[in-house]
């Protein structure tokens, strides 16, 4: 039961990170490949229908981590509340710019309201990447579990290190990445050619500073990061979208798996004492509450599952970036 929960946590973390990502790579992407009012709206429209389904996988991942790992939601949330009340708020911003996008009059408040999405989307990636190697690097953790310190040292010391640095950076390119493939497969026209052309660079770019950077620290899931946006970026060049965005997307959800599992039954690592790691058994719930989470679960998260399936089929045809004569 509690191997089964731990499953449908990293389901939920890699839904939100594969489907989020491209969203916030296209909200990045659009001042940069949209040259007009018309261009930008066509990239944003791309993302309409969908972004606030996507989020619904973070509410997910939270609520399920609190339901079945309650003193791993603990252990996160009380060492890294400022990122995340950080986090919070730039969703509130990027979901404000999206939404009064369109309800404002004239091209200058859509440009403030794309700028405003782009800088909201890259500070949140940004965080993101940041927590990521959080997790792997692990907290102060004490023996009864609680994490040490206090002040604004406590929550933002995690973030603050090299490893933090690495992982914001790693983040940022792939949701650049996602995005780019995401639009070149869901865009005709110009904004297509754009986004097919940044692909390329940024697999080829990218691909060279994983390599670097697996070379140095000497990490093999670093260089198999740095094959995939390579692949992913020929793929784009020669026009097969599909297949880069879909091998773009498995890469994601890998490096959200390998980040999850990277210390096996250890879900949180103590960096004061090894022995004071926070470890699944240790994190679980009642097996009676698994057991009551279990009958609720087998109900909705397919019928979630399906609603979602079923959107990105009735919106699967491309958006027009070029202008039609009438």
């Amino acid at each position: 039961m509690i191997t089964f929960w731990f499953s449908i946590v990293v389901l939920a973390w890699v839904l939100f990170f594969v489907l989020e990502g491209f969203d916030f790579g296209v909200g990045v992407l659009g001042p940069l490949l949209g040259r007009d009012d018309h261009e930008r709206g066509a990239i944003v429209r791309t993302i309409g229908p969908f972004w606030d389904g996507n989020e619904v996988w973070l509410v997910a991942a939270i609520g399920v981590t609190f339901a079945a790992f309650p003193a791993w939601y603990a252990a996160l949330l009380s060492g890294l509340y400022l990122p995340v009340a950080a986090l919070l708020l730039l969703l509130a911003v990027r979901g404000v710019a999206l939404e009064f996008r369109g309800k404002g009059d004239g091209a200058r408040w859509r440009r403030r309201c794309d700028v405003l999405l782009a800088a909201s989307s890259a500070a949140i990636v940004l965080l993101w990447g940041a927590l990521l190697a959080v997790f792997v690097r692990g907290l102060a953790l004490g023996p009864d579990g609680s994490v040490a310190g206090s002040g604004l040292s406590r929550s933002l010391s995690p973030i603050l290190t090299w490893q933090s640095l690495a992982g914001a950076g790693a983040a940022l390119l792939a949701a650049l990445l996602l995005g780019a493939t995401f639009l070149a497969l869901r865009t005709s026209g110009p904004v297509r050619r754009r986004a097919r052309d940044l692909a390329r660079w940024l697999g080829t770019g990218g691909a060279v500073a994983l390599v670097v950077a697996g070379f140095a620290t000497g990490s093999r899931l670093t260089l198999a990061a740095a094959a995939i946006a390579l692949a992913a970026g020929m793929l784009a060049r020669q026009g097969r979208e599909a297949l880069a965005f879909a091998l773009t997307c498995l890469g994601v959800a890998g490096a959200v798996v390998a980040v999850l599992t990277a210390h096996g039954s250890v879900l949180l690592p103590s960096t004061l004492d090894e022995g004071w790691s926070l470890t699944m058994s240790a994190a679980a719930a009642t097996h009676s509450a698994l057991t009551l989470l279990t009958e609720f679960g087998v109900v909705i998260l397919p019928g979630v599952l399906a609603y979602q399936a079923y959107s990105y089929f009735v919106f699967r045809r491309r958006v027009a970036s070029e202008r039609v004569s009438s």
